[in-house]
């Protein structure tokens, strides 16, 4: 049966969202269905790891207000990687090459520019504030609990070394040596089980000057092959234990993600690239 809703799809580095542009909020309940039944990778415009629901500004000025469902059907506050399709999504409604957007997210307001990517028409380069670094949320049972589950995949190298992080959206970072031998979806669902809000779930190794290679595991949607705002927190974490600097480029399975930290404000910098469309 048809909704009468178009979808727009965009790729952040193998990061993936639908954007659906409404007059109003669709009530909870009714945006945690679409966003199961849409992002289903078996079915649909091919799935995606979140919906975003966004009002455009009725007078026309560069603002928007945005929510964001996870694959799972739960909410979040935030997504690096979605602001950046989200900027996208307005600048092709509006018929745009270059843009730049004010965005209301339930984490405060971020502000995100995009311009054309000289390789591709249907790419831009963008980069998005992702706002001030805190400290994030502990393990129920303590770090004791967090040691005890990391020996379990020791494997993989992990250290004994983490930390977390906020953006509006929770993350712990792991040090391992090599983190694409982390077995993801064993160890990421084990470390997120620990936060009873849940967590997104980063390990990392730096992997050059100012570099990092991280591998993901979002709160809501899986193993993922990028993330936003864990690319800062990762960065963050880093350049606190002093292993990088203030410009980090992070590696993740996706691509390069860009990460300024010279500023309260931390910005973020990377690709999205248009889909395609759909009415469902």
């Amino acid at each position: 049966m048809s909704t009468g809703q178009r979808l727009h799809k965009f790729d952040a580095l193998g990061n993936d969202f639908l954007v659906a542009f409404v007059d109003e909020w669709p009530d909870d309940a009714e945006a945690a269905r679409s966003a199961v039944t849409w992002c289903d990778r078996h079915g649909g415009i091919g799935g995606a790891d979140g919906l975003i629901y966004a009002v455009l500004d009725a007078a026309g000025a560069n603002s928007v207000a945005m929510r964001l469902w996870n694959s799972d059907g739960s909410a979040a506050e935030v997504s690096g990687n979605g602001l950046r399709c989200l900027a996208h999504a307005v600048a092709r409604e509006r018929g745009k090459d270059e843009f730049d957007l004010i965005v209301q997210t339930e984490a405060g307001i971020r502000m995100c520019r995009i311009r054309p990517a000289a390789d591709d028409p249907d790419a831009v380069v963008g980069e998005g504030q992702m706002g001030e670094v805190a400290s994030g949320p502990l393990p129920d049972a303590g770090a004791g609990e967090m040691l005890r589950v990391l020996e379990g995949v020791r494997g993989a190298g992990v250290a004994s070394r983490w930390e977390t992080r906020r953006l509006g959206n929770p993350h712990v970072v792991i040090e391992v040596s090599d983190p694409l031998a982390v077995r993801m979806r064993e160890a990421g669902p084990a470390v997120e089980a620990l936060f009873s809000g849940g967590i997104n779930v980063h390990f990392g190794a730096v992997t050059g000057a100012d570099e990092l290679t991280v591998t993901v595991w979002e709160r809501g949607a899986g193993a993922t092959r990028a993330c936003g705002t864990g690319a800062v927190a990762a960065a963050s974490v880093f350049h606190d234990w002093g292993r990088v600097g203030e410009y980090v480029t992070v590696r993740m399975p996706g691509g390069d993600l860009e990460v300024d930290l010279s500023e309260p404000v931390k910005k973020l910098g990377g690709r999205s690239r248009y889909v395609g469309s759909a009415d469902v």
